[in-house]
């Protein structure tokens, strides 16, 4: 799904006028779901949410959580709805065998580095987890989600993107009121500028961790080079920039909508436009996953990972959860 011109922000003329009935609707309707209790695990459970829908830079954080804990000797394992697949769950991933149209892209980043869940019932998904051994759980996404309780919880804002126009779903890109999700939070993560000035409408007490999108190592490869960029993500721009900012020139680019499914006619177009331009075709690791195999070789891929302005700062907020972590018998 592409989202709305008119949910990025500004007035958006008449339609989210017109469709703030429904947004009305949809805002308690959440009131009311995220009211209801949910399972208490027994293990710490840490939700990597966000107020709008689409990408805010969740998988990322969590990528960075599950690193942090296992560098503390936790078995932390990570709970995702897999949006964009098939399965339902509850099911551990195994990339060997599952695709992307099973599971989803974001799951399949996520097992590429730790025990990966896929569930579209949080609290199945949790218990199975649990069963399994977990020491932690780490939802990349599910704030709007009751099934479990949740410990910690990071509100996830794009500084580039921020809250939209500020209306709920459909007349704006909310899942919620802004203030509401925050309440259920205990720090903010800003990933990059605050472009649109998101956080003033945070609780002015609100712990707010700034940290700020860095290229993997390839992109040295890249400096100077003619790139083809591609990617089906929520905010290609984000994207688009990196690469720029890494050194690339950016010969030409195509954005998808989010969680685009690839074929094999769409890489073959890529590809020749690639080689018209005599530019590097480039994508991002989330799209690469969602490639078919066939072509992955020919595709150079530019990663990510955060560099935290005050990483003590959210090593303080992971200390309590890491010392409640059961041991093992």
């Amino acid at each position: 799904m592409r989202a709305p011109g008119f949910w990025s922000g500004g007035s958006g003329g008449i339609a989210p006028l017109l469709l703030s009935p429904i947004a009305a609707i949809y805002a308690a309707a959440t009131a009311r779901r995220v009211a209801r209790t949910g399972w208490q695990a027994p293990v710490p459970v840490i939700c990597c949410g966000n107020a709008t829908a689409g990408g805010a830079g969740k998988t990322t954080v969590a990528l960075d959580l599950g690193q942090r804990l296992a560098n503390r000797g936790v078995g932390g394992v990570f709970l995702t709805r897999g949006y964009g697949g098939r399965v339902k769950g509850p099911l551990m991933v195994d990339p060997a065998l599952h695709d992307s149209q099973a599971v989803g892209d974001e799951a399949l980043l996520l097992a590429a580095t730790r025990p990966t869940w896929v569930a579209a019932n949080r609290e199945a998904g949790g218990r199975a987890a649990v069963a399994a051994g977990a020491q932690a759980i780490i939802m990349d996404d599910g704030l709007q989600n009751p099934g479990l309780e949740k410990d910690l919880s990071l509100l996830v804002i794009d500084g580039n993107y921020g809250f939209g126009n500020g209306r709920i779903i459909p007349a704006g890109p909310l899942r919620e009121p802004v203030r509401a999700a925050a309440a259920r939070c205990r720090a903010a993560v800003l990933i990059g500028e605050d472009e649109t000035e998101a956080l003033a409408q945070l609780p002015p007490e609100m712990t707010v961790l700034r940290a700020r999108l860095v290229p993997g190592p390839e992109a040295e490869l890249l400096t100077g080079q003619p790139v083809f960029a591609f990617c089906g993500i929520a905010n290609p721009r984000k994207f688009f920039t990196t690469l720029q900012e890494a050194g690339a020139v950016l010969a030409g680019r195509v954005s998808y909508a989010d969680h685009y499914p690839f074929d094999a006619g769409d890489l073959r177009e890529l590809l020749e436009q690639a080689e018209a331009l005599r530019a590097i075709p480039v994508t991002t690791r989330k799209d690469y996953v969602r490639i078919p195999p066939a072509f992955r070789s020919r595709v150079t891929v530019l990663t990510v990972k955060l560099e935290w302005e005050d990483p003590v700062a959210l090593e303080t907020l992971l200390e309590p959860l890491a010392q409640r972590v059961p041991v093992p018998a």
